[in-house]
């Protein structure tokens, strides 16, 4: 049984990222949303409390740090798509996509949201 349940980010400016986060969120699969005044919720497909969701919150004092947001995807076209979708809604590639010599089919793309919080996708066979 996958344990994961959901991710709750922190953002300096709700208005400046949203868009990225429409954008970004459901070409990864979490497509239903349950927005509310404080908190807007992208979740994957099922029904609440059981699926994966990501669920977003505007901090003004929030720093970026150096940990990191993996997801998986099905091909290396798959990451080759993030990449492109992170460049033309205001994000920042850092590395990739390419192979990364952490295995001989580790495909990946490392990449910021616009206020610096950091992810990766990535696709390997072994």
């Amino acid at each position: 049984m996958n344990k994961f349940s959901h991710i709750d980010l922190r953002v300096t400016h709700m208005e400046s990222v949203l868009p990225f986060y429409e954008k970004l969120l459901p070409a990864l699969g979490f497509r239903r949303t349950y927005h509310s005044a404080d908190w807007r919720v992208f979740a994957a497909e099922g029904e609440l409390p059981s699926v994966a969701y990501f669920a977003i919150t505007e901090d003004p004092e929030h720093r970026p740090n150096r940990n990191l947001i993996g997801f998986w995807a099905k091909d290396r076209e798959e990451v080759d798509a993030i990449a492109q979708l992170v460049q033309e809604n205001g994000g920042t590639v850092t590395a990739g996509p390419k192979l990364f010599p952490i295995s001989p089919t580790y495909y990946a793309v490392y990449f910021e949201d616009p206020c610096g919080n950091a992810y990766e996708i990535v696709h390997r066979l072994n």
